[in-house]
């Protein structure tokens, strides 16, 4: 068993409102697996190193408790998950003081944010590892030599994703999609729609659709509780991504309709017909599919059952928080083989350097 140190956006976080949020699964993965993991909010220590109580006056002080934790702990895994406020230079001090400490960097955001990226690229150099929750080529820029770079799956956590709703015929709502914002654009179906715009389209079409939108036509966005109690009162996920043409790329609202047995309405552009079958998901390519495969999943109560119990049982068996954990040391220690996980893992080319070869 491995002794973990986890940074990531713990503690206040909107004060509890992301609890379906990737590191409590991944956290709680690796301690289900039997690993000794200790977590800490790099925020937070921002946070409370400014008298100000602002993060970006509290950095230096952040960086120096970081530090100190990790001399004292001595772990064995150094896992980062938008740890932005941990500096790359610190990294590389820790790694001189432990130098048999491994160090793997996740983000579950899309790489079409320059932002993101550059937050992922700044510590590229002094990780082992990198998982994003991406896959292919669109990892390339991404590779350096001597280091591992792959996919990260979303997680489904069954004590945190609770519903089981193909359970049940009848449920208050048809079909549930949350965005930030209606203008928020979003390419699907090979071409950028605004939510508010597709979902009038939807509404056109299917006259008795009962939807419910949250962070669109002025509703407030859903969080924290109300936002589980949504999900298990919605028979279809509408999966819409702000990009939906990146291989494997998607929000972690996969998981979490998934997760809550909904039936999922997922962009065949995707790639994520490689994994899972038309009985699992409800691809679509167009908006007429979109329509066709939303009516068709509202007027057959059997057949919406079945397609989402198919893909909650699928999802839950590959990306579940244990699997997920595992995958996670496993890339981080250099352990992994192609064979062993039936998802593309590691980005395979030989010039990026000897630890991205494992898995690929």
């Amino acid at each position: 068993m491995t002794r973990i140190l986890h940074i990531a956006n713990f503690g206040r976080k909107a004060n509890g409102a992301f609890h379906h949020s990737v590191e409590y699964k991944i956290t709680n993965g690796l301690i289900r697996n039997g690993h000794h993991v200790v977590c800490v909010s790099d925020r937070d220590l921002a946070r409370a190193g400014s008298w100000l109580g602002h993060r970006k006056f509290g950095v230096g002080a952040a960086n120096r408790e970081i530090a100190k934790l990790c001399r004292n702990m001595e772990p064995e895994l150094l896992l980062l998950g938008h740890a932005n406020v941990v500096r790359s230079r610190t990294i590389a001090e820790i790694r001189r003081d432990l130098p048999s400490m491994r160090v793997l960097q996740w983000n579950v955001d899309w790489l079409s944010d320059a932002a993101n990226v550059r937050h992922i690229e700044s510590k590229l150099d002094v990780v082992d590892a990198t998982l994003v929750s991406t896959a292919g080529e669109a990892l390339r820029p991404l590779a350096r030599p001597g280091k591992t770079i792959g996919f990260l799956p979303n997680p489904v956590d069954s004590s945190i994703e609770r519903g089981r709703n193909f359970e049940l015929a009848t449920l208050p709502y048809d079909l549930i999609f949350s965005c930030g914002s209606d203008s928020d654009a979003r390419f699907v179906c090979g071409a950028l729609w605004k939510p508010g715009d597709l979902f009038e389209r939807l509404e056109r079409a299917i006259p008795d659709l009962r939807p419910l939108f949250a962070g669109m036509r002025g509703r407030p966005a859903l969080v924290g509780a109300r936002y589980q109690r949504a999900l298990e009162s919605a028979a279809i996920g509408l999966n819409v991504s702000r990009r939906n043409d990146i291989y494997l790329y998607s929000s972690d609202r996969l998981a979490q309709f998934c997760g809550n047995g909904l039936a999922v309405l997922v962009d065949r552009a995707t790639g994520y017909g490689d994994i899972f079958s038309d009985d699992e998901f409800a691809f679509f390519s167009t908006v007429d599919e979109l329509i066709e495969k939303t009516a068709r999943l509202k007027a057959d109560v059997s057949y919406r059952q079945e397609l989402a119990r198919a893909g909650w049982r699928r999802y839950s068996s590959l990306f579940n928080e244990r699997a997920i954990a595992k995958y996670i040391v496993d890339v981080a220690f250099g352990r992994v083989r192609a064979s062993d996980y039936p998802w593309p893992t590691l980005l395979k080319d030989d010039s990026v350097g000897p630890s991205a070869a494992p898995g690929a």
